[in-house]
């Protein structure tokens, strides 16, 4: 019994010992390099052949393959038909290149071997994370040709390979399905993410950051985002985005946090994975802020239980008014309005928050300065506590109507007429209080607005009249816009 072996650009025959001994020399020939000018694998001896073999027998291609091998056309000229047999020649020399990696993928436990099983895996599996690294038609290729069964399950092995085995196969299906949604589907649907979540239960660094970064990888797809959600990857993303050991890992779940919570049906369980404090904790960090508050918004949006456990976060409304104060980043503001809008139109509690943390004056700077959505969204929320205010109002003259004839019945006779007038001068000095008080209050931030504006200096004199203050104010007054 003899077998090809392809090595120095010759073709030779060696005898077979067994079929794991074929494998072996197949596969260093691959990790040495393919086709290089005759060097040795690593110090091993290369493979003789004692007779020269006369022809070699074909090997099926598929049709779909052989579309991909004549998809990228050939640099050379028309009439160079030397340049155009060199290109073939190298498409299917790769070609065969991937079907031995495949053949070692799908063969390399069945030896009865244990310990070089595990080896002859771990090889493969890094091989076909070095090609298809690069190449996206390599990806395509060694899908097709059934690399992900094999490398799935091997997520799930039971022979003793430890973490070098598992870091192998986790990483050649990260490169796999980086570009290719196609593959991404076929990972998910081979059963991939439950064995990674089993391998999380026990996972050290090194792999916790390879089973994030691939998490990330398959949540891109909006097919796998449910599948991924229902499946209980929430709680591990949480925890590996609240105590990652590397700022990489710690990004790759936020990252993998925000495409789930794109899909509404993963809401709860991000819920009750505890996402909404980790998101809120993860707000002042500046690096991390806009993806945050992007999945805030994507909670909120989803369902009435986000938006209650937003609320619930001790000082979540101070923190979202301080995003509107500090960041210059425009995102930040529009995503930080958009959740105080739907926490405004919600919730009492809420808008009393706002109005004790200051917001009312970061919400009229936005106004002025902020981007046309963020004008919008900030002036919604303002019409939103005005109206408090309002009803406020209404309310206490309606109390204020009711008890005045019972404090005059209890404390005796005494003229209206007086009582009238006594009650029309308290009041004007009361409303001549407050409104000393709203001046004050206007002008002052009017300057605050001004120089954070950077104003030219002709629009923005040092010293601001009084008249000037008052007619900007009369000029800035929010008015209704749609959201």
């Amino acid at each position: 019994m003899v077998a090809r072996c392809v090595h120095a650009d010759a073709f030779r025959l060696w005898p077979i010992f067994s079929a794991a001994t074929l494998r072996r020399k197949l596969l260093e020939v691959l990790t040495c390099g393919g086709g290089g000018g005759g060097g040795s694998c690593r110090g091993r001896a290369s493979c003789r052949s004692p007779k020269p073999r006369t022809q070699s027998m074909p090997r099926p291609r598929s049709d779909r393959l052989a579309e991909l091998l004549r998809a990228e056309p050939s640099e050379c000229g028309d009439g160079d038909d030397e340049g155009e047999a060199d290109a073939a020649a190298r498409k299917a020399a790769a070609l065969e290149e991937l079907k031995v990696v495949v053949a070692a993928l799908q063969d390399g436990d069945g030896d009865g071997e244990s310990a070089g099983g595990v080896s002859w895996r771990v090889e493969a599996a890094t091989v076909v994370r070095r090609k298809a690294k690069d190449d996206a038609v390599a990806r395509e290729m060694l899908a097709m040709l059934g690399a992900i069964p094999p490398l799935v399950a091997m997520l799930d092995d039971r022979d003793g390979g430890g973490e070098e085995l598992l870091a192998a196969a986790l990483y050649a299906l990260l490169n796999l399905g980086i570009g290719n949604d196609t593959n991404k589907a076929a990972i998910v649907q081979a059963g991939a993410v439950h064995k990674m979540l089993r391998i999380a239960e026990g996972a050290s660094g090194a792999l916790t950051e390879a089973l994030v970064a691939n998490f990330l990888c398959l949540s891109a797809l909006d097919a796998n985002k449910p599948i991924i959600g229902a499946s209980g990857a929430a709680p591990f993303l949480v925890r590996a985005f609240e105590s990652a050991a590397t700022g990489q890992t710690r990004h790759d779940a936020l990252r993998a946090l925000l495409n789930l919570s794109i899909a509404a049906a993963n809401a709860p369980h991000l819920l009750a994975a505890g996402l909404a404090p980790s998101l809120l904790a993860a707000v002042g960090d500046a690096s991390a802020s806009d993806r945050a508050l992007a999945a805030l918004c994507n909670i909120v949006e989803a369902c009435p239980e986000g938006r209650r456990a937003v609320s619930r976060v001790p000082d979540a409304v101070p923190v979202l008014v301080d995003v509107l104060n500090w960041s210059d980043e425009a995102g930040c503001q529009e995503k930080a309005a958009y959740v105080l809008m739907v926490l405004a139109h919600r919730s009492y509690g809420d808008r009393v928050a706002m109005c004790e943390a200051g917001a009312t004056s970061a919400l009229l700077e936005l106004t002025l300065v902020g981007t046309a959505l963020a004008q919008r969204r900030a002036s919604r929320i303002l019409e939103i506590l005005r109206a408090d205010k309002g009803k406020q109002a209404a309310e206490s003259v309606v109390v204020a109507t009711v008890s005045a004839p019972q404090e005059r019945g209890a404390g005796g006779p005494c003229r209206e007429e007086e009582e009238a007038e006594g009650d029309e001068a308290c009041m004007s000095n009361e409303k001549r209080a407050v409104r000393q008080l709203v001046q004050q209050s206007l002008q002052s931030n009017l300057r605050r607005i001004v120089r954070r504006a950077r104003l030219p200096r002709e629009l923005a004199p040092a010293s601001a009249s009084a008249e000037s203050l008052k007619a900007l104010t009369a000029s800035s007054t929010s008015k209704s816009l749609p959201f």
